[in-house]
């Protein structure tokens, strides 16, 4: 708008020269003005003071500030409902939103900053990431692979491969990728009061024995004999076959007592095959303590169960098995991945065949406990477990 040359006091000043009684045309001449001016000021100021000039001029521009207002506010409502999508919550987005209101509402990057509420600095940002192209090929392609490894196991993996990589930027190119390991759920456990678990100090101290089953693709059912070293955690056996039997077990155990030699102790649960005359004279004639868990209590053989766990989830649901040919060359394969290639979390990231490696003949030596002292009984008197000790074998 055209600015005045006379301001609102020199109007009112004029206008109390012709109240006085000087003719319009000598103040036209005066002040080098048309009549027609003279006459708008005195429709719009006559018989004001300046005070209440300077009043009005104030509300007239508090007035133009209002409609200003409302008419950006009103045009920056339009503009956001044009927004595309429902949600702007990362970063990206943002900048995304902020161009899109400056190239098809012809707003300025301030404005449209600040009808959004996003700040200017993420608005501005160029990102000075690396280029990870190969790193997140090599990962996708291991998770293919390993469809139930995490990004932990990952990380070791990629780690052994060369890269370099913090575990917190392996875990965003995760996420990004979607490669998050899906959860199966499973029953609901009654969680009661915990003991301390035994842990044997040295190889050969303990072994854990368990049964796993399985069916192939046309419905029969087979069954896998799993044995674990519970300080290594190696998996010194899976024994797969339609039926086993308690004569069939120990000629197992004679087979691996010949390569790794003779354990301490054998822990397993009172299935029929383990509590058989079978097993009961094996134990006697090998000089070795069978102890079996509490009935319905399997933490108290969590080593086996564990591994039980991960076999079931990395390899048994992940494979249709149809002849036990198939079933058993698979294992094998499995079981040296999870010997030699497999981090343990357990064993601080190393496969089990490295931890075994770390270990040298040396004197007998006590279990220990997780939290460094003897423990409470680990079962009620009432549930008690039975260790078998190879006097007392029972004829019949």
């Amino acid at each position: 708008m055209k600015r005045n040359r006379f301001s609102d006091e020199q109007i009112i000043g004029i206008l109390k020269e012709h109240e006085a009684g000087i003719p319009v045309a000598e103040l036209c001449r005066k002040h080098g003005v048309s009549d027609g001016s003279i006459y708008k000021w005195k429709a719009k100021f006559g018989g004001m003071e300046v005070s209440e000039a300077k009043r009005l001029r104030a509300l007239e521009d508090e007035n133009a500030k209002l409609k200003r207002m409302l008419a950006d506010a009103m045009l920056d409502n339009v503009a956001l409902k044009d927004l595309p999508g429902k949600e702007v919550v990362t970063p990206a987005a943002e900048r995304k939103a902020v161009a899109h209101l400056v190239r098809h509402h012809g707003m300025s990057e301030r404005r449209a900053c600040k009808a959004t509420g996003f700040c200017r600095m993420t608005v501005r940002y160029q990102t000075m990431r690396m280029d990870d192209d190969a790193l997140r090929e090599r990962m996708k392609a291991m998770a293919h692979e390993r469809r139930r490894f995490g990004y932990r196991r990952l990380h070791v993996l990629l780690r052994r491969e060369g890269f370099v990589v913090n575990h917190k930027r392996l875990f965003r190119i995760y996420r990004e990728e979607r490669l998050t390991v899906r959860r199966r759920g499973g029953r609901k456990r009654a969680i009661g009061t915990r003991a301390p678990i035994l842990i044997p100090l040295r190889p050969n101290e303990r072994w854990s024995l368990d049964f796993v089953s399985d069916q192939f693709t046309d419905g029969r059912r087979f069954r896998i004999l799993t044995v674990v070293d519970d300080c290594t955690r190696e998996c010194l056996a899976l024994l797969a076959d339609t039926s086993l039997s308690g004569l069939r077990v120990a000629r197992e155990l004679d087979r691996l007592m010949a390569e790794r030699g003779r354990p301490q102790m054998i822990v397993s649960d009172n299935g029929s095959e383990f509590t058989s005359n079978a097993i009961l004279a094996w134990a006697d004639a090998a000089r070795v303590a069978w102890h079996y868990i509490a009935p319905g209590k399997p933490m108290q053989n969590a080593f086996i169960e564990s591994f039980n766990g991960r076999l079931r989830d990395e390899l048994l649901n992940e494979t249709l098995f149809s002849t036990l040919s198939q079933a058993r060359a698979a294992l094998s394969a499995w079981r040296s991945d999870y010997n030699g290639s497999r981090p343990h979390s357990g064993l601080g990231w190393q496969t089990p065949s490295d931890f075994a490696a770390t270990f040298h003949p040396r004197r007998d030596l006590p279990l220990r406990y997780t939290n460094g002292s003897a423990p409470d009984p680990v079962i009620h008197p009432g549930q008690q477990a039975t260790t078998y000790r190879p006097s007392e074998l029972r004829a019949g």
